[in-house]
């Protein structure tokens, strides 16, 4: 007698589920603490040419896949009061299309001001364009006047099912453009907390900077692309690209620069590329700028090697008033490494500190969306501009000098006396560091 075989107590195909369902809960889990794959051992150059020899700007061009141009403006706005005022009145003097695309959207004062000014422009016949972050826009004020002003608003990556795997990779470009020859790029973006001054504890510090002529078109290109994934509407012609010679808007000038329009679609991560590169070409100072600093080890390393090769790092970043405490107590963990190995940390001290900003031996300026972290590199859409020129490498360092007056340094020994409990809350947080 053949002995019974015991029924299946459910369908094989509700095992099979099962199966799947537990892989991918073990996937996910392990993938919030491990970035398996994805990164080489180290990092290195076959050559670290300085960053004002053609050498390093073909070599930073080439890597970028992006060109290298020359002419036009730029200047350093310094908080919401210098940033607002210019760009209302860049919006007002646009004559033919405005691309605006930002982060964050929140409702109340700054809104107001640009969508009213925004309205105007449509309703006067220029071609309006507003590309909202399905995150970073969560809080935005509804936007139908300037729908039925002509404007055009679409949402990044909404939240929607089936499609909530890719979610997580925002748009945090910050390209706004008029005209093609007039832009704006950096850290702020529309909500109440870029006015002022960082007069106060709800007004943050952080910079923008107006550019124009080639430095606009290529802000223009970070837009567009972006643009197109998520309305599919590609923009061309002279009101988005004019030519050379109306492109020149801001005179011949001396300026040398490029800039990088970085996509998570790419896991070659170009961004990291762009700024190992500088921080490699560093001979004298490096000074870093940033309000979330949670970096590959990778990058880590090539920080500390030039702090231990005689080079002045210094980073600035946020104290307690933060946005973010979790990225603030995973940068701690990093502190003592780099402080060992010779680099200069201070924590800005009256405000949240959101300014994104690298100076190079006083020549080369990265400026734009991207933070030192591990989202801004591999997981967000962003856009920096590499800029060769004296000037505006003393206005940014003079800058960075002004903000240590209002910061207080971190010293090895000192850091070394913290509680265990601070250990122990900096290492846990470590462990989600490719998260955030």
């Amino acid at each position: 007698m053949k002995p019974q075989r015991k029924p299946h107590r459910y369908p094989w195909w509700l095992e099979m589920l099962a199966a799947i369902g537990v892989a991918a809960v073990l996937g996910g889990t392990l993938s919030l603490f491990f970035a398996v794959g994805r990164r080489p051992g180290q990092l290195w150059a076959t050559e670290a040419p300085p960053v004002d020899s053609r050498e390093f700007l073909a070599s930073v061009s080439g890597a970028a896949d992006a060109p290298l141009r020359t002419g036009g403006t730029v200047q350093l706005l310094n908080n919401g009061v210098q940033f607002f005022p210019s760009l209302l009145e860049a919006i007002r003097g646009a004559r033919r299309s405005v691309n605006f695309s930002c982060y964050i959207w929140e409702k109340g004062e700054a809104a107001d001001q640009v969508l009213a000014a925004l309205v105007e422009r449509a309703r006067g016949g220029v071609e309006v364009r507003v590309l909202v972050d399905g995150m970073g826009g969560l809080y935005a004020p509804e936007m139908d006047a300037l729908q039925a002003a002509g404007g055009k608003v679409v949402t990044f990556r909404p939240a929607r099912f089936g499609k909530l795997t890719r979610f997580y990779k925002r748009n945090h470009r910050r390209a706004i453009v008029m005209d093609g020859l007039v832009g704006f790029t950096g850290g702020e973006a529309v909500a109440d907390k870029w006015l002022g001054d960082a007069d106060t504890e709800e007004h943050w510090r952080d910079m923008m900077v107006r550019v124009t002529g080639p430095l606009a078109l290529t802000l223009q290109s970070a837009f567009v692309d972006a643009w197109a994934f998520s309305s599919g509407e590609i923009l061309e012609g002279q009101r988005f690209f004019p030519t050379q010679e109306d492109s020149r808007a801001g005179g011949p000038t001396g300026l040398i620069h490029t800039g990088l329009a970085s996509t998570p679609a790419s896991d070659t991560h170009p961004l990291r590329v762009f700024l190992v590169q500088a921080f490699l070409s560093a001979r004298k100072k490096l000074y870093i700028t940033t309000p979330y600093f949670v970096p590959d080890r990778q990058t880590r390393e090539v920080v500390a090697g030039r702090a231990r090769a005689g080079v002045d790092v210094r980073m600035l970043l946020p104290n307690e008033h933060t946005d973010a405490r979790l990225i603030r107590l995973t940068s701690h963990y990093y502190y003592e490494d780099l402080l060992a190995a010779g680099v200069r940390i201070y924590e800005y001290q009256p405000t949240m500190m959101h300014t994104k900003a690298i100076v190079v031996d006083g020549q080369w300026s990265v400026v734009g969306s991207a933070n030192m972290d591990v989202r801004s590199i591999e997981l967000n859409l962003e856009n920096v501009l590499g800029i060769l020129d004296q000037g505006f490498a003393r206005t940014l360092e003079a800058t960075f000098h002004e903000d240590l007056k209002r910061a207080r340094e971190v010293r090895l020994d000192e850091w070394r006396r913290r509680g265990p409990w601070e250990r122990v809350k900096e290492r846990t947080a470590s462990l989600l560091a490719e998260q955030y």
